[in-house]
């Protein structure tokens, strides 16, 4: 849909568009592609090798010692990368303690064993069960080992990296994967937020929300163990973090395809990081080795912003609007317009955050929203006693 103009003031920028994915150019994501990253724009990268900027921490961590100044001369220009630039830096030793890095893989795989024998969750962008994944490994690291914890998230390349996208006041999750021999590729796609909707629910959001969306979120990946190319690390498309329709073409052919075509992919150490715009079109690579388990730590980094000002209880809320909206539904005082504004004032209207180990996003990117489920249950008719019970345990099942 084309943006509109104001006629009495012509001169101003055209009102927020909203994207529909039929609007999407196959020629416009390749131009951006074709664009090449100026060496002067990140002077401080040790090199640039498939327009990906790839750092020395054990240099940085020297220039930092040596000057004040060089901290937000740095912060500045991975920033400039992440929005303007090809979207994603490498971070050769960014955790230089292989100890602890063993230790904290020994400690995963210990989680990943006590998991296995449970039933499978679901997962975003591949087969539920083609890996080992960890859900809120932050958690489980830290509840498992506080002191081994601590060594690891002190890391000041991890905390640099953060702040210099997003600021103070920033929350870390993370989410282990680990992807056996012969597990296939992901799909490509952008990341949380808005790359965990289906085209058709992004298309909702106006457009300036499209451009909001990755500054609220970091992506990072700490490297476990090597990964040489055959292992199957990260795929990227550098630049495309800019495409305006970027999350309205996951499921579109001629994107994946000219995707296989143009992506890179760097091969990493172990102790290596990747942090990249999670706008940023990648999926993780088919491990094609013959005896390579490829772990990493999947960091996402989410802004202190994206919260509401005042606590407000919504579980207790629906409890006392729900058998009213019922009562309103069934003798035809809310038509169904109504009724979801009033469901959208009222309930939670977003499915995260959730404990994905109990409520994994099965069916689909996401897990039901309360919202959703209160709209199914308005419209079905169920009891209160039902509807309760259904919310008590969507309400266990979020919780860590």
């Amino acid at each position: 849909m084309p943006s509109t103009a104001c006629p009495a003031h012509p001169t101003y920028p055209a009102y927020p568009a909203y994207l529909s994915a039929a609007d999407a150019r196959l020629e416009d994501l390749q131009q951006l592609v074709n664009q090449r990253t100026d060496p002067r724009c990140c002077p401080h990268a040790a090199q640039i090798a498939d327009e990906v900027p790839i750092y020395d921490c054990a240099s940085m961590r020297e220039h930092l010692g040596a000057s004040a100044d060089f901290r937000q001369t740095l912060m500045s220009e991975w920033a400039w990368i992440w929005q303007q630039g090809p979207g994603l830096i490498v971070l050769k030793g960014a955790l230089p303690e292989p100890e602890i890095i063993d230790a904290v893989t020994q400690r995963f795989e210990a989680i990943i064993a006590r998991e296995r024998s449970q039933q499978h969750g679901g997962d975003h962008f591949a087969k539920a069960g083609a890996n080992d994944r960890i859900w809120n490994a932050l958690e489980k690291l830290c509840l498992l080992d506080p002191g081994l914890f601590a060594r690891y998230y002190s890391n000041d390349m991890i905390a640099l990296a953060s702040q210099a996208w997003l600021g103070p006041g920033y929350q870390i999750t993370s989410q282990v994967n680990s992807v056996r021999p012969g597990g296939a590729a992901q799909t490509p796609h952008r990341d949380y937020h808005l790359g965990f909707c289906t085209a058709e629910q992004a298309e909702r959001f106006p457009a300036h929300v499209h451009q909001l969306s990755p500054l609220l979120t970091l992506q990072g990946a700490v490297a476990h163990v090597d990964m040489p190319l055959e292992s199957g690390p990260t795929l990227y498309l550098p630049h495309s973090q800019k495409y305006s329709h970027g999350y309205l073409v996951a499921q579109r052919t001629d994107f994946r395809d000219y995707f296989e075509r143009q992506r890179v992919q760097l091969p990493l150490d172990k102790g290596d990081a990747v942090f990249f715009n999670p706008a940023l079109l990648h999926a993780a690579g088919g491990n094609r080795s013959a005896g390579i388990q490829r772990m990493a730590n999947l960091l996402q980094v989410s802004s202190a912003f994206g919260r509401a000002m005042e606590s407000v209880d919504r579980p207790a809320m629906m409890r006392a609007l729900y058998p009213e909206l019922l009562a309103q539904v069934r003798d035809g005082r809310l038509d169904d317009a109504a009724l979801a504004r009033v469901v959208a004032a009222s309930a939670e209207g977003y499915a995260f955050p959730t404990n994905l180990d109990r409520d994994p996003p099965l069916g689909g990117l996401a897990p039901a929203s309360p919202q959703a489920v209160t709209l199914q249950a308005l419209r079905e008719g169920w009891p209160a006693e039902q509807y309760q019970h259904q919310m008590d345990l969507m309400a266990e099942r979020r919780q860590s």
